[in-house]
């Protein structure tokens, strides 16, 4: 009878095998120890060999699991330097003032949480001590991506350290008095504290992988030696349920990113609950980490559980923590010795045995208290192997009890992230167990103070000394004194003004235009930084390729199939441009890396990030809002814009409201530009206000949205307009009147005044011409080149008005005078250019494309949504109608003329 576990021929690879016998040996080899020892000793035998052929190189498939034990053992952590004794002193003060600031905020129902910074309490102050660099140490420093939740633990030891005083604490969560903390780490509040904006949860862990990418991206173009940085990353085992937190695992180890390392406090519980309750988190992460190419270290148990491994002569102990699932785990944390000896122990014979020789002390100790995360030595041991790791980026798994130190009201209970105060009788028991020299006195009328151990104390030095000894403060941002970058040739700029004659120019390829001008530039054109998602070609860039190089760290190690072609597929170790493939999230992240490098690094960087508009805001606006909250600056570029300009592709690419959503971004100077002019001027105007002399008052850390447009029209000449500068970069101005575009109406024809942005002017400007030919209407046109900054212009006027200061907005000052009603359209929804109409004293009407796209040619689709030449002329007499001024039969007529 054919044996059903014996390997069939069909199921082997198409290897030959060219000692049959010897395979035949090795096999009954392993027969032989499972008949004689057990299944689980033949695996074990498997596992070890496994590791044994991975650790001397052989090409075999990566073991993705490993025991749920610690990767070092004991025998092998090195000796942590300095003094643990002080250390374990002033991790005290800091679990106590991170806990008291909460609680003590509580009472103003603002919020906070204690349970995450407890759990990892000594993951941060290992580092703090040992390993982050700071601003004053080589290159830049290390980039240190905090756990949003686990802040409360950084204000307290900025405060131990007398960077923060008593008031700031207690003004944690409320920031209106000017004297106050940010919940989560805010570059934008607490901008000389916080580098990164770390919630929203996953945005972190992306921003960290291409953070450390771009440090190599710096090196490599020869803009900053930045090898001495690393970016550590600290993260919650529940927040790599999302996307992003795991999109670029893959990247960072093509890459080979040693300069990189992520610590997942492994607590086993996210918000509601654990993590998961019926698996083991840490295998799942190790086996996704190992499986993408990272080097892993877990660190899982401390130190009271050698006893146990030491007497586990069969295996059966690490059989039954690997079959535990987190839950249990969890449960484990909140009972008594007796629960723990019947539910783990006593299923297995072996194990049983072995529970004899424990104590109950024993046994509460190792499952109650005795986490890897919670030892210093344990935690110094996976970082000092993390950055002695070369060739791929490392990733800590930590586990740790979920409001630790906290009391039993805390530990490991599925409400506790929700928890926001400790009683007066808990924070007796913590201190007690902290071994703190807080009295029961100092609680008075039942608040409990802050504690400090005095600025000249052995903690507060040793802290200090400490950090001295690394480079200065951290976590600390900041923005070198650099000079302003100077503003490249005028040339660049002036040569859109002439328009392009007769030849059809689309303005995303004026765009590149400018761009390919600026990038030759001897003083700033090194600092710009092309990003493109793999749409280099649909946008007209692949002639930046053999210019300015794709970036690639390998550099190109083969031969393009495109070599004998002028524009040929370049890759370069010191390419210029990121290319990165299909990811708009991964894009974002290049393009906060290089927008803030003038904080990270003291190196100004130009990025510019090119896409389709409709995958921009829509798809990774939460990153535009982390790019704005880290003060980047920048030049995002939505083309192939418009929900009627890009024919064939249909709803899904039909981009009609990414205006609206750039809107609500503070930090976000978003444009609509019609023609190639406007856009060098604008990117004129941003390269000033961004990196150069800014106006005193003006806001540097802005970023730049500028959608672009892929149908090309003959380019006008720039008008000679007095102010037409100022118009174009406050959003509004007039292009021409019916007059100026050689129209002649008739004496006292009926005037309206046409406003439209992007490529729905030359919409407007067939209309012009409809309406004075053929209904005696004579209509100017204006170019709306910033809605939204039109009304952000507005809402500062009334906020003005409120202070008791006269101020009127700037598109009441550029209509002023205009004759007739005003009607506007644009290629997005109405919404978009209605955001000014209550600051218009004309009648308002708008047009616009509102509602799904869909595919058909240009003209049809215009015609769908009512937002062609004929549709405006016929919206024109029917608002002019409405004001007696053309007969409302005009309206029917036109309509039937045009077949609407």
């Amino acid at each position: 009878m054919t044996d059903p576990n014996a390997i069939q021929p069909s199921e082997l690879d198409q290897l030959p095998d060219r000692d049959p016998e010897e395979t035949a040996e090795w096999q009954a080899s392993l027969d032989a120890v499972t008949k004689a020892a057990g299944p689980h000793r033949a695996a074990y035998l498997m596992r070890r060999t496994l590791e044994r052929a991975e650790g001397a190189g052989i090409a075999l498939p990566k073991l993705l699991e490993t025991d749920y034990v610690n990767s070092i053992p004991t025998s092998a952590e090195p000796a942590v330097p300095g003094d643990e004794a002080m250390e374990q002193r002033i991790t005290a003060w800091n679990r106590w003032n991170a806990a008291a600031m909460v609680t003590r905020g509580s009472k103003y129902g603002v919020g906070g949480h204690i349970a995450t910074f407890a759990s990892a309490a000594w993951l941060y102050e290992t580092g703090f001590n040992h390993f982050f660099k700071g601003k004053e140490a080589d290159g830049s420093g290390d980039q240190l991506y905090i756990q949003g939740h686990a802040s409360p633990g950084i204000y307290a030891r900025a405060f131990l350290d007398g960077r923060l005083n008593e008031e700031q604490l207690d003004n944690f969560r409320r920031e209106a008095g000017g004297n106050g903390l940010p919940s989560y780490p805010h570059p934008r509040r607490l901008p000389w504290l916080w580098e990164f904006p770390t919630v929203s949860m996953g945005l972190g862990p992306l921003s960290a992988i291409y953070q450390a990418r771009f440090n190599r991206y710096l090196t490599n173009r020869n803009i900053k030696d930045t090898s001495a940085s690393h970016v550590w990353a600290f993260l919650g085992d529940g927040e790599m349920d999302e996307p992003e937190s795991t999109a670029a695992l893959a990247l960072a180890a093509r890459e080979e990113l040693d300069n990189l390392t992520f610590v997942i406090n492994c607590n086993l519980q996210r918000l509601d609950g654990p993590v998961r309750a019926n698996f083991k988190i840490v295998q799942e992460l190790e086996a996704q980490f190992r499986g993408a190419g990272w080097n892993v270290v877990k660190t899982l148990w401390g130190t009271a559980w050698d006893e146990l491994f030491q007497l586990d002569t069969t295996g059966a102990l690490v059989r039954r923590l690997r079959q535990v699932p987190d839950a249990q785990i969890q449960t484990y944390q909140t009972r008594d010795a007796a629960y723990i000896r019947q539910d783990f122990f006593g299923g297995d014979p072996a194990l049983v045995e072995m529970a004899k020789l424990l104590s109950d002390d024993k046994i509460l100790e190792c499952f109650h208290l005795s986490r890897g995360g919670h030892e210093s030595r344990k935690v110094f041991a996976a970082y000092k192997a993390a950055v002695e790791h070369k060739g791929a980026p490392t990733v800590i798994l930590a586990q740790t009890v979920k409001g630790h130190t906290l009391g039993e009201g805390f530990a490991s209970k599925n409400a506790n992230h929700q928890m926001k105060k400790l009683s007066v009788d808990e924070f007796k028991n913590m201190r007690d167990l902290l071994e703190l020299p807080i009295k029961d006195s100092d609680f008075v009328d039942g608040v409990v103070p802050y504690g400090h151990p005095g600025a000249d104390s052995p903690e507060v030095r040793y802290l200090q000394e400490r950090r001295a000894a690394l480079g200065g403060p951290a976590p600390a941002r900041r923005v070198h004194p650099v000079a302003p970058l100077p503003a490249p040739a005028e040339k660049a700029f002036a040569s859109f003004d002439k328009g392009s004659g007769s030849q059809n120019v689309a303005t995303t390829m004026a765009f590149v235009r400018l761009v390919k001008d600026l990038v030759r530039d001897k003083e700033t054109g090194k600092r710009w930084v092309p990003i493109v998602p793999d749409e280099a070609r649909t946008f007209g860039m692949e002639s930046l390729f053999p210019s300015l190089g794709i970036y690639s760290p390998k550099g190109q190690t083969y031969e393009p199939v495109d070599r004998d072609q002028l524009m040929y597929y370049k890759e370069a170790k010191n390419g210029q441009i990121l290319n990165e493939g299909i990811t708009e999230a991964g894009s974002m992240a290049d393009f906060i890396a290089a927008s803030t490098s003038y904080a990270t690094h003291g190196e100004a960087m130009i990025p510019f990030y090119i896409f389709y508009s409709m995958f921009g805001w829509q798809r990774t606006a939460d990153q535009m809002w982390q790019l704005g909250d880290q003060l980047g600056r920048g030049f995002l570029v939505g083309a192939t814009a418009g929900r009627t300009t890009l024919t064939g592709e249909g709803l899904q690419h039909a981009d009609g409201h990414s205006p609206v959503i750039a809107a609500t971004n503070p930090a976000a100077l978003s444009y609509d530009p019609a023609f190639a002019y406007e856009v060098a001027t604008i990117v004129k105007e941003g390269l000033r206000r961004m990196y150069g002399e800014a106006a005193p008052g003006e806001d540097q850390n802005v970023f730049y949205y500028l959608t672009v447009y892929n149908e090309p029209m003959p380019q006008p000449a720039k008008p000679s307009v007095q102010g037409i500068d100022e118009g174009i970069v406050k959003g509004l101005y007039r292009f021409n009147t019916a007059e100026s575009a050689g129209i002649t109406p008739p004496a006292n024809a009926p005037r309206i005044q046409l406003l439209g942005s992007g490529t729905a002017i030359h919409w407007a400007l067939k209309a012009q011409a409809l309406l004075a030919e053929e209904w005696g209407v004579a209509a100017d046109v204006w170019s709306a080149t910033s809605w939204s900054e039109l009304r952000r212009d507005a809402l500062e006027a009334d906020e003005a008005l409120l202070r008791g200061e006269e101020r009127v907005p700037f598109v009441r000052q550029a209509l002023q005078g205009a004759d007739g009603p005003v009607l506007a359209v644009s290629d997005y929804m109405r919404q978009v250019p209605d955001q000014i109409a209550q600051w218009v004293e004309q009648d308002w009407s708008s047009l616009g494309a509102d509602g799904f796209g869909l595919s058909d040619t240009r003209e049809a689709a215009r015609r769908h949504f009512g937002v062609d030449a004929e549709s405006i002329v016929v919206a024109a007499l029917a608002q002019l109608a409405g004001r007696g001024e053309v007969q409302a039969t005009a309206v029917k007529e036109a309509r039937e003329k045009y077949g609407l």
